[in-house]
Parts: structure tokens; C-alpha cells; sequence
């Protein structure tokens, strides 16, 4: 049974979410021979003040 966490900047409508998590299911039952009720996924959404990257929070960064 594959898990897969995907952390994710908040922000994202539900409709790209269940996009993402459809893909992604697809993908993984291809390349690994599974059924798509075999597969986890986690969505961990972070807010933008709990994510630097090269020092700066994303929530300073101009989007």
C-alpha cells in the first residue's frame, strides 16, 4: 500500500486538490502495478509564515 505526504503552501481550491490527488493516483497505480484503493495520500497544508526558502518566509515574498 503506497503512502505519499505531499506538503503544500495553503491556498489551493478544493477542485485542484481532488485534480492533484486523481493524477497522482493514476500515476503511482501505473508505475506500480497497484489499484487506486491501495493508494494514501496526505495533503499537509503549511501557511505561507511557516515556509522559507534561501531565508525568506514565502508570506514576505511578493507572489
Amino acid at each position: 500500500m503506497p503512502i505519499v505526504q505531499v506538503h503544500l503552501l495553503e491556498g489551493r481550491s478544493s477542485e485542484q486538490k481532488k485534480k492533484l490527488v486523481a493524477e497522482m493516483t493514476a500515476s503511482i497505480c501505473s508505475a506500480l502495478g497497484v489499484k487506486p484503493e491501495q493508494v494514501r495520500i496526505i495533503l499537509s497544508e503549511m501557511a505561507r509564515g511557516d515556509f522559507a526558502v534561501g531565508g525568506v518566509l514565502s508570506s514576505e515574498k511578493n507572489h
